[in-house]
């Protein structure tokens, strides 16, 4: 990261639009991608993919000024949790694609003293919500209702959780950590490509009440303009100055309210005052003497992983990365732990979990029994009678040892695409993440069971998967987690083992390719480079159905070394690692 300091507003703009124009630079002699914008005060941010190092602390984020408002927090004298928090609402000023108060999310936490705890702030179904409301009476095949508009939103939980987390492990008041979100929205900030890119890709956002602020002149906001959020801000404001309960209930809840009724959406005031994040225990697992510290249900990121994992243990040392053997037993080991998510999990208190049986190495070598070395096995008709890629994923560290694992959601990006006027958020489009026809594909082709039909009050199944990974001598080693729907578990799951199993690097770690497989439909998607043509080739004999696509998923990982921390953002993405 290059840091330029004193730079006027109309000189940042002017470096914002040549480094669109140039595309990249060079770095160490690597052709890079550059990220560019102002952080508080006129400071420019030129935001490279190289890897980042810092003695003290890091925050890697989607955004490199939420990575930075995150760092100001930790130069304070904040712990990781308040830099998370930070970074948090930072995010739903600098990051409106994914990065929220509409919305929800995980946050998995590792404290120096060996604590470690797990808050779930998932978004839930209000209490008008039925199993079937998202299916057209009269075809019976689903509207697209869960998606777009006023009645996809479930009841936000970003705020609530992150508050939450801060009054039990965080060292500051929330007024503090909020300060630098609150600064962004109210003096603004410069508008880079990502944000140019995401706002002209997603233009049906742009018939709800935010198109005037983000569609200027039904135009998305050019690079290099300043986007300030005034109505945000005055938001932000009232959160910190009052918690919570300035957004669940107030003006804040009442304008959130008023424009669900305009648009025929179903959250009440009744919800709102209703909503409270789950204290939960972490999924504590191990691979090849490392201990994982992942998420349970809601989510069902914790889970998969860890089943995923069982069943390769037993195989370990794992076969030559990019090879078909690789590839062949990563893929039965996802098809068969998706088999188990996808039939079994769902909100743990409307349901019974099989968390033990599903945890268990025992049960994974039985399904590793299974495997053969030579042949596919087809997924098998689901049992009964993808969620979209637009979440975001931020690790953090500090220099006590500390460290915080966060990934938050919308669900599409931007959500819903409804803007809540006189409060300037976005709320999100969770309630597509519950299965609104148990054993028909959602729009992202999961296939899903009764676990996660949708019920008032029940929070619907998330694949995100915040994780922390401990070395052999109980030290941490990774702070990783992912965005991309079902593909945040197979992604956090490889950046993991290509860094236990291959030994790679960090950097290579996550610029490696990647391939997915989720059960149903039964087919191995790959990133280009994951093999070779001989490679398919062999995959294909064995039965593998193959298909090739762009980048699967956007992650954001820290690395503990010798001397302090390295942070790397999606290479595949934008973002920044930004340390002190």
């Amino acid at each position: 990261m290059i840091r330029l300091r004193n730079v006027s507003a109309r000189a940042a703009r002017l470096l914002v639009l040549s480094t669109l124009a140039l595309g990249a630079c060079r770095h160490g002699g690597a052709r890079q991608t550059v990220d560019i914008g102002t952080y508080l005060g006129g400071e420019a941010l030129l935001v490279a993919a190289e890897p980042v190092f810092a003695q003290h602390g890091m925050v890697v984020s989607n955004s490199a000024l939420a990575s930075a408002a995150g760092v100001e927090i930790l130069k304070q004298g904040g712990n990781a949790v308040d830099a998370a928090v930070a970074t948090g609402f930072a995010l739903a000023v600098t990051y409106p694609f994914a990065g929220n108060v509409g919305g929800g999310g995980f946050m998995n936490i590792h404290l120096a003293d060996g604590r470690n705890a797990a808050i779930d702030y998932r978004e839930i179904a209000p209490l008008a919500a039925t199993r079937d409301m998202y299916v057209d009476p009269a075809t019976g095949k689903l509207t697209n209702k869960s998606v777009i508009g006023h009645l996809a939103s479930g009841v936000p939980g970003a705020v609530a959780g992150m508050a939450e987390a801060l009054g039990r492990y965080g060292s500051m008041p929330l007024a503090k950590v909020m300060a630098p979100a609150i600064r962004l929205a109210r003096d603004g900030f410069l508008v880079d490509s990502a944000l140019f890119r995401s706002l002209r890709s997603n233009r049906a956002v742009s018939q709800f009440a935010g198109r005037d602020l983000f569609y200027p002149g039904g135009e998305p906001l050019a690079p290099g303009s300043r986007l300030v959020q005034a109505e945000l801000a005055r938001t932000l404001e009232i959160i910190a100055a009052k918690g919570p309960a300035g957004f669940y209930q107030g003006e804040v809840a009442e304008a959130l309210v008023a424009e669900m009724k305009r648009g025929g959406g179903i959250i009440t005031l009744e919800d709102l005052r209703r909503y409270k994040p789950e204290w939960r225990t972490p999924i504590r697992s191990t691979y090849r003497g490392h201990t994982l510290l992942t998420m349970p249900p809601a989510s069902s990121g914790g889970i998969t992983m860890t089943e995923t994992m069982n069943i390769l243990e037993p195989f370990a040392p794992l076969p030559r990365f990019g090879s078909a053997g690789y590839a062949h037993l990563l893929t039965e080991a996802f098809r068969r732990a998706f088999i188990d998510r996808n039939e079994k999990l769902g909100d743990p208190a409307f349901v019974r979990v099989p968390m033990d049986q599903l945890t268990s190495k025992t049960y994974a070598q039985s399904l590793a029994a299974e495997i053969s070395r030579t042949r596919a096995t087809p997924t098998p008709a689901f049992k009964t009678g993808t969620e979209p890629e637009h979440t975001t994923h931020y690790s953090v560290a500090d220099g006590k040892g500390n460290v915080v694992a966060t990934t938050t959601t919308l669900n599409g990006g931007y959500g819903s695409g409804v803007w809540i006027p006189k409060a300037g958020f976005f709320m999100n489009n969770e309630m597509d993440d519950f299965a609104a026809q148990p054993g028909a594909p959602n729009m992202f082709g999961l296939v899903q069971g009764e676990a996660n039909a949708i019920a008032p009050g029940k929070r619907m199944l998330s694949a995100m998967s915040p994780t922390i990974v401990l070395d052999a001598n109980g030290k941490v080693l990774l702070v990783v987690g992912a965005a991309g729907g079902p593909r945040i578990i197979t992604t956090t799951t490889q950046v993991i083992l290509n860094v236990i199993e291959h030994r790679m690097s960090l950097a290579d770690a996550m610029r490696a390719p990647r391939l997915h497989h989720q059960s149903l439909p039964d087919t191995l998607r790959y990133e280009d480079g994951a093999f070779s043509a001989a490679v398919a080739d062999s995959l294909r004999a064995m039965g593998h159905a193959l298909q090739r696509t762009g980048g699967l998923a956007n992650a954001n990982g820290i690395m503990r070394v010798s001397g302090g921390w390295i942070g790397v953002r999606e290479p595949r993405s934008t973002g920044g690692a930004v340390g002190h």
